[in-house]
């Protein structure tokens, strides 16, 4: 049987920092509203012109790959998360691949908002292990700085959201105990419109009805959030689909080295955290500096946390995640 193991990480955010203080100035808020809501304390913003979620996608993806061991032309796949790609159709991934000067391989889109690195790394994990493919590159970039609502009318959303990405070189490996020991996907539709971009969209109103209608006061291309109740939904699938991943796995609580979660809201993971019984160092947060970068959120953190010395040979990781859709996941790696 293959096993899959992460060889290589990256990631990489814009230097633009934007402060809560930097926020206050052009809407009604303030760093101890932020703070207190939201545990951001500063997040990064691309300048236009400057990065696409492509080209940071690229800059994450040499990284992981400097850092594997291998050649670019070594990869055999490519599966790509994002929600904010640079044009609606191609997505990002056949982009990263020419930017890369990679043969022509596959490149899959993902696009499961939070979750999409976990998904992604489903993916690429069950290419690799029935055999498919030998090395995968998984990106997940994010720009969501240019589609907020930067006004009062916005202020609840746009003060969470920040840009960046991050990339992992997955690969196989026969009989080895460590790499991914298994992943778990959930969607819950019902509740889609909770949190979501509602236009543009085919089955709605297009671009051309946007520009047609020329609103001031139309809401439809900006992100929606239901904030309570998307919190009430989280910290109960959360903890659901990480109690899924130890019981796969015959795993106690108490068997985790190191939880790193969707940076969505550090209460969220102050209260998985609590939940668990899990002690500060077993919990890695960096939300307070990148605010939630959507899909790229896992990869930056745990890329950070790894450079740290966070993350050592043997250690049991959990990733989870949850977000629009509703969609969660989690993931359990033995390093």
């Amino acid at each position: 049987m293959y096993q899959t193991k992460i060889i290589g990480l990256g990631y990489f955010v814009p230097e633009n920092i934007v402060t809560n203080d930097d926020l206050s100035k052009i809407m009604d808020t303030s760093d101890e509203w932020i703070q207190e809501r939201t545990g951001i304390k500063e997040r990064r913003h691309i300048i236009k012109g400057e990065d696409t979620t492509t080209s940071m996608g690229v800059k994450a993806a040499k990284i992981a790959i400097g850092r594997s061991g291998i050649d670019n032309q070594d990869i055999d796949f490519i599966v790509f998360a994002t929600i904010s790609p640079d044009y609606y159709f191609p997505g990002p991934g056949v982009a990263l691949q020419h930017e890369l000067g990679m043969k022509t391989v596959g490149a899959l889109d993902i696009r499961n908002q939070c979750s999409g690195f976990i998904y992604a790394l489903s993916v690429a994990d069950q290419f690799i292990k029935t055999g498919m493919y030998k090395n995968i590159l998984v990106v997940a970039s994010e720009v969501q700085s240019i589609g907020l609502d930067m006004t009062n009318r916005g202020r609840g959303v746009s003060v969470i959201f920040g840009d960046g990405a991050g990339a992992a070189i997955l690969s196989r490996e026969e009989n080895s105990t460590k790499g991914i020991l298994s992943t778990h996907l959930h969607s819950e539709g019902e509740h889609a419109k909770e949190l979501a971009v509602l236009a543009p969209g085919m089955g709605g109103r297009w671009i051309t009805d946007i520009l047609a209608d020329n609103n001031p006061e139309d809401e439809s291309y900006f992100p929606h959030m239901n904030g309570q109740f998307v919190f009430k939904n989280a910290v109960v699938r959360f903890t659901e689909v990480i109690n899924e991943a130890l019981q796969t796995n015959n795993l106690q609580i108490s068997d985790i080295d190191m939880l790193i979660p969707h940076q969505a809201n550090l209460r969220i993971s102050q209260f998985i955290q609590k939940k668990f019984g899990l002690e500060d160092h077993q919990v890695f947060n960096n939300i307070q500096k990148y605010g939630n970068t959507t899909a790229a959120s896992i990869p930056i953190a745990l890329t950070e946390a790894w450079e740290l010395g966070k993350i050592k040979e043997g250690d049991t990781i959990v990733l989870a995640a949850f977000g629009s859709g509703f969609t969660w996941a989690s993931a359990i790696i033995k390093w």
